[in-house]
């Protein structure tokens, strides 16, 4: 029975190996790559549309809820926009990913909070999955198919 197992054993080892090597090079990918999508979208819209803040200004927390309208408006645009294309490329991807953890944190307040879980009522679905894939950005970086990782071997 032992000899049959070694081998099974072995494979397990294997694939588990194989599997923690890709995780290592794509694993964050998927996560940036969506963020990007979803985050360039948003910011494109803001880019494009009117600035609807001052319906919400007085639900943004302090001190979002300081800064004329006009000026959250810009800065939500342009985290949105820098940071898409920032998590794309995988560059400041720690810097990027607190920023627009903190601007996702004031979306969840000052427009989700209050309309439940789902996302179809503009709930606080969608802004939990962003900070729950924000996460593993922030505290690991980009991973290794990264500006970053580029950076920190010639460092090296």
């Amino acid at each position: 029975m032992l000899s049959v197992m070694k081998p099974v054993v072995a494979m397990f080892d294997w694939l588990r190996a194989i599997a923690n090597q890709a995780g290592e090079i794509f694993g964050l990918l998927g996560i940036r790559l969506v963020l990007a999508f979803e985050y360039a979208d948003a910011g494109l819209k803001k880019w494009q549309g009117n600035n609807w803040f001052g319906n919400v200004r007085h639900d943004f927390p302090f001190p979002f809820n300081s800064l004329p309208v006009e000026v959250s408006w810009h800065l939500a645009t342009w985290t949105e926009l820098l940071g898409a294309v920032a998590l794309l490329f995988g560059f400041a991807t720690r810097c990027f990913g607190v920023a627009l953890f903190i601007l996702t944190v004031v979306a969840w307040v000052s427009v989700h909070a209050g309309n439940g879980y789902n996302v179809c009522n503009q709930g606080f679905k969608l802004p939990l999955i962003f900070l729950t894939m924000l996460l593993p950005l922030i505290l690991s970086g980009a991973g290794q198919l990264s500006v970053d990782y580029l950076i920190s071997e010639r460092r090296r």
